[in-house]
């Protein structure tokens, strides 16, 4: 009886302890996923978003762009081309630094499959350019010194419009200044000099369509449509590296990327120099076009005025490319997020 009732307590004490170390193992993954899960204990919102430096810019860059808004809606008003063009700039980059503000804050941004800092410095910079375009062209169709017909309220409206919009431009270049590549640090490729100066180029390859669309007659000769050519091919490429390395793509490619920038930049180069002693031969020579600006042009619908301004832009993308070529051989490329 003392063995039986000796074996029955070991059972027992066996029992109990299989329970508790079966209770201890079913536990200890909880405990693991609960720490993986949360391992700042409980910050789920990124302070940082909102006290720093960067936080404070895009902050201001919400609250001009919302003002900017209102205004234009409320009593500025727009019209024509020009303005439903700066509408949609003030428009599209509220919206888009609303989501990437609530993104950073609430950190859902890592869910995203993008490479997160490559992206909000390309935007950052696309949107000072944007800026810097609708601030110029508003106040040139719409703020005169005399008072317009609808009264000297609406001047007075679209006075402040071009004033916040002025404001935000800085608002969105201190973004870029804070978020560009520092000498020693590891940063994104749109980081760098050269990855802001691809976003620089394919906006004024835009303005350059844009001229082209506005009667510049470029059908007329063949050098000129082959000019066209050219900037449709570099704008093409210049996107295409823009998206990738915004979508933390480029480590999938069967060839260097690094080596691919640097060897297209240099044909750009090359492309936009031959653009660049085509396309004014053949729009002022005499023999092709006429030198001066005609008499009967008539403003924003003359076609000297258009190949004007394409001559103007492709020497700025040239030495833009150019410059690009120089800080492309300074840089280490970066093709994944490192924040």
């Amino acid at each position: 009886m003392y063995a039986l009732s000796c074996n029955y307590k070991r059972r027992d004490l066996s029992l109990s302890l299989n329970t508790e170390s079966g209770r201890r193992v079913q536990q200890q993954p909880l405990r693991i996923r609960e720490a993986l899960m949360d391992p700042q204990g409980g910050h789920y919102l990124n302070k940082a978003a909102i006290l720093s430096g960067l936080g404070v810019a895009r902050m201001c860059q919400l609250l001009l762009g919302c003002t900017t808004v209102a205004l234009v809606a409320h009593g500025a008003g727009f019209s024509a081309t020009y303005g439903t063009y700066c509408m949609f700039v003030w428009c599209f980059c509220f919206a888009v630094s609303l989501v990437i503000f609530m993104l950073d804050v609430t950190r859902l941004h890592s869910c995203m499959p993008i490479s997160w800092d490559n992206f909000t410095v390309a935007f950052a910079m696309l949107a000072t350019l944007m800026y810097v375009t609708a601030s110029v062209v508003y106040p040139v169709y719409f703020l005169a010194s005399e008072c317009p017909s609808e009264g000297c309220e609406v001047r007075n409206y679209r006075i402040a419009v071009t004033a916040c919009s002025g404001v935000c431009c800085f608002a969105y270049g201190v973004e870029v200044f804070v978020t560009q590549a520092k000498p020693g640090h590891v940063v994104g490729y749109m980081a760098t000099v050269s990855g802001l100066l691809k976003v620089v180029q394919a906006f004024v390859a835009c303005i350059i369509f844009g001229a082209l669309a506005n009667d510049s007659q470029y059908n007329r000769h063949v050098p000129t449509q082959y000019c066209v050519v050219v900037y449709s091919l570099c704008f093409a490429v210049t996107v295409v590296v823009v998206a990738l390395t915004v979508s933390g793509r480029t480590s999938a490619l069967h060839f260097p990327f690094d080596r691919f920038v640097v060897v297209y930049t240099f044909l750009a180069v090359l492309l936009y120099l031959s653009a660049a002693v085509v396309w004014p031969v053949f729009s002022f020579d005499k023999k092709y076009g006429t030198p001066g600006r005609p008499k009967d042009c008539t403003q924003g619908k003359c076609p000297w005025d258009s190949k004007l301004v394409i001559v103007v832009f492709t020497f700025v993308n040239l030495v833009l490319y150019f410059t690009d070529l120089v800080y492309s051989q300074r840089i280490r490329f970066v093709s994944h997020s490192v924040a």
